[in-house]
Formats: C-alpha cells, sequence, structure tokens
C-alpha cells in the first residue's frame, strides 16, 4: 500500500475508535442538552490534530467526518 493510504486507514480508525466512547455516552444523554452536544463536539479537536500531525490536506475532512459519525452511532448502539 502506498504511503498515503495508510495516513488515511489510520485517520480514519483513530477518528472511529476516538468517537466511539463519546457515542455511547451522548447516547445516555437528554437529545440537544448541553452534555449531548460536549459529547459530539469533544473528539474534533484530536481529530483535526492527527490530520495535522499526519500531514494531511483539508480534502480528507469528509473521509474522517463520516468516520467520526459511524463512530459515534456505533458507540451509540453498544
Amino acid at each position: 500500500m502506498p504511503d498515503g493510504v495508510i495516513m488515511v486507514v489510520i485517520l480514519m480508525v483513530f477518528a472511529f475508535i476516538i468517537n466511539l466512547p463519546f457515542g455511547y455516552r451522548r447516547s445516555r444523554e437528554r437529545r440537544k442538552s448541553p452534555k449531548w452536544f460536549m459529547y459530539i463536539h469533544i473528539p474534533i479537536p484530536f481529530v483535526v490534530l492527527m490530520r495535522y500531525n499526519l500531514h494531511m490536506d483539508i480534502r480528507y475532512l469528509p473521509l474522517s467526518l463520516a468516520a467520526s459519525i459511524v463512530g459515534q452511532y456505533i458507540g451509540g448502539r453498544l
């Protein structure tokens, strides 16, 4: 695999895994409460920092966003 593909996979796996516990916690809160919003938004800076540390372009934002949403969804289903 080329290095770029590996970096994209690392970013997506990181975004997915970091969102699992936050999705779990979010699912136990009242919808649209302050904690509910907090659990959605706390992982965002970590994913952005990982993208920055991997020197990835902004064009990979949709992939990391998709992985984050799937992580939140699956975490909420656990």
